[in-house]
């Protein structure tokens, strides 16, 4: 499966099961090198998909009355908590 077909959710399951060989301690160095590669690469496929979906999130923007008057860009943390 290439990582324009993975899905987030799949990679992250993925990752998961890594971290968990790797923290039992029951795996050999080979195994535990190739693991740590392989859990790097979803790393970063799942750091490129949640910060290519960051970038397409708009939030709602209300005036004091609760009106919707428009949308911004989501950007970061901070910017989230100046809207709230």
């Amino acid at each position: 499966m290439s990582d324009k077909e993975m899905k987030f959710e799949v990679a992250l399951t993925k990752l998961e099961e890594i971290v968990d060989k790797l923290e039992s301690g029951d795996i050999g160095l080979d195994d535990s090198l190739k693991h740590y590669e392989d859990g790097m690469k979803l790393l970063k496929f799942c750091t490129a998909k949640l910060d290519e979906v960051e970038k397409k999130i708009e939030i709602l923007v209300k005036d004091k009355g609760g009106k919707v008057t428009g949308t911004k860009t989501f950007k970061n943390d901070e910017d989230s908590d100046k809207l709230l």
